[in-house]
């Protein structure tokens, strides 16, 4: 059900501002925003002109409301030619330098086989110079054969020099023989705990890794300066604003990492608000733990949260189930971290009052990680911190009240259910689907649910998340009626977890993510209403203009 106010202004009392104030006042155009208290119904409010005062909104309502009570006038007034506005876009799960490694690098999500993947290698190569061939997005769930590759493909090409070449979701890597000959990679070599080396016939590795065992090759590629961290981040921040993303809780940040944001937050070159989720795996992390969190003025930087790995991913039989996959009896996937190892980590964080962020998507790793929460409550409290299972893909259908009962945000990705599709039930069964992907059960509990994309395991437009949360459809509206389209979201509900229920998993939602009167003024411009138009459009929309603190950071050409 859609609940619209009336054509009000969030606020009647008189206006006024400073004398030295920069006050911007928008106009003519067709705004929505989000509102109501998270974990229950969304409100839907309705505007059609903003007051901006020194980046945040001072009013908004019908033009005619906010003129009476304006009792100066404003330094510019800007038409929006009757154009739809929304909230900034808070993507509230992706990889940032991830995205933008993969934007400077060789590109395989389109690949439809493993031969057109290793012809676009091959053509990577002899244009890029480098000791190491580095590539990202190959998807053998997309290929005919459904397959993993092989080293032996991408060697009758590129020899001499190491090729490393990252599945999708980031959870499998693919070389070629010259990177598993300066791993170390032979027939005698053991699969490291939590990963694995994959095999042929004859025992010999066939050059694809899963999960820890990618670390055998990762650890031999030269390591990355803080110049070059800058290059791949500024390159994701000049593509996320194009799409109307304003925000993004970045999964799993180094201390390199961290000290670039700082850096960059240092000189106001942030365009991108980002919510840094320290990684578990950083060696000094007790050290970063006990400096405390990270809050800059501006908002443009916050680090007040771990992000922790439980396991893999489904597509390649990573993720942890509690009984064997369907289509692989011999597996239940892979614990990345280990229970024991949870618990400490557990135990080093919360004391310091930071938020954890624990990736769980197979139904044993989510049992694991609310179990973790459960103790932890139990023993040391945390219980306010509003600690988030982070894509909280297969749960157990026993699993999914304690979500409520221990106050834990789901953070999800609603493409991840049309990618997945096509192998999810082939992956657990039809029985263990009443718990995958479940967005509208967590809803209807009162769970918050904070929507993202993964990129670049996904790509980043949000559009396509809300058409996907919408409609369980892919872009090719398939298939008909919906993929269990039971768990679909209304317009309202997608849309808010991707701006209000985004900024409250991150403890923001006083200043990010609604367009009210003492909040950053961070919104978009769209060619499209997303309320009006038809659902299996919604992907379609387009960016018109990004504004950060009443700031234009993107206008389309």
């Amino acid at each position: 059900m859609r609940f619209v106010s009336s054509l009000l202004p969030f606020i009647l009392l008189f206006i006024s501002f400073a004398s030295n104030a920069q006050a911007i006042l928008y106009h003519n155009f067709n705004g929505y925003t989000l509102t109501g208290e998270p974990g229950n119904a969304a409100v839907l409010k309705q505007f059609d002109a903003m007051l901006v005062v020194d980046g945040k909104v001072a009013a908004v309502g019908p033009l005619s409301a906010i003129s009476k009570n304006l009792k100066q006038q404003p330094d510019s007034k800007v038409d929006l030619q009757g154009k739809t506005v929304l909230p900034g876009i808070i993507d509230a799960h992706g990889h940032m330098l991830g995205l933008g490694e993969n934007l400077m690098q060789v590109d395989l999500r389109t690949a439809v086989s493993e031969e057109d993947a290793v012809t676009r290698v091959q053509e990577f190569a002899t244009t890029e110079a480098g000791p190491w061939v580095i590539g990202r997005g190959w998807n053998q769930e997309n290929w005919q054969n459904r397959e993993f590759p092989t080293a032996l493909s991408l060697d009758e090409f590129i020899v001499e020099r190491p090729v490393w070449l990252t599945r999708v979701d980031g959870h499998a890597g693919w070389a070629n023989s010259k990177a598993l000959e300066l791993a170390g990679i032979t027939a005698d070599t053991v699969s490291p705990e939590g990963g694995e080396i994959i095999r042929d016939a004859n025992g010999q590795p066939t050059g694809v890794l899963i999960d820890n065992a990618m670390a055998l090759v990762e650890s031999k590629i030269p390591a990355k300066n803080a110049d070059y961290y800058r290059r791949a981040l500024v390159t994701a921040f000049d593509h996320l604003v194009s799409e109307g993303i304003t925000g993004v809780h970045d999964a799993g940040v180094d201390a390199t990492n961290l000290a670039v944001y700082r850096q960059l937050a240092e000189e106001g070159k942030m365009p991108v608000r980002v919510y840094a989720m320290l990684s578990a795996s950083e060696p000094t992390l007790p050290d970063l733990l006990a400096a405390g969190p990270i809050h800059t003025a501006d908002d443009s930087l916050t680090v007040a949260s771990v992000k922790i790995y439980t396991d893999g991913a489904l597509g390649s039989r990573g993720a942890a189930l509690i009984e064997p996959y369907s289509d692989a009896p011999n597996t239940r996937g892979l614990l990345v971290t280990q229970p024991d190892t949870i618990e400490q980590l557990f135990n080093l964080i919360i004391p310091h009052g930071f938020q954890i962020n624990i990736h769980a998507i197979g139904d044993r790793a989510n049992r694991i990680a609310l179990d973790k929460f459960a103790h932890a409550y139990e023993t040391i409290g945390g219980r306010n911190l509003r600690h988030r299972i982070e894509h909280a893909q297969v749960v157990h259908p026993d699993d999914i009240p304690r979500f409520k009962e221990l106050n834990i945000i789901a953070s999800m990705q609603p493409t991840h259910a049309t990618s997945d599709k096509n192998m999810a039930e082939d992956r657990i069964g039809k029985e263990r689907m009443q718990g995958a992907y479940a967005w509208q059960t967590f809803l209807e509990q009162g769970t918050i649910v904070a929507a993202g994309s993964d990129f670049p395991v996904e790509l980043s437009n949000p559009f396509f998340g809300v058409h996907a949360a919408v409609t369980r459809q892919d872009r090719d509206n398939q298939p008909q009626g919906g993929w269990y389209a039971h768990e679909a979201m209304t317009r309202e509900q997608a849309l808010r977890a991707f701006t209000l229920d985004a900024a409250y998993a991150s403890g923001q939602e006083q200043q990010l993510g609604s367009l009210e009167p003492g909040k950053w003024a961070d919104f978009i411009v769209l060619d499209q209403d997303p309320f009006d138009v038809a659902s299996d459009k919604l992907w379609r929309a387009d960016v018109l203009a990004t504004y950060v603190a009443g700031e234009a950071v993107f206008t389309q050409e």
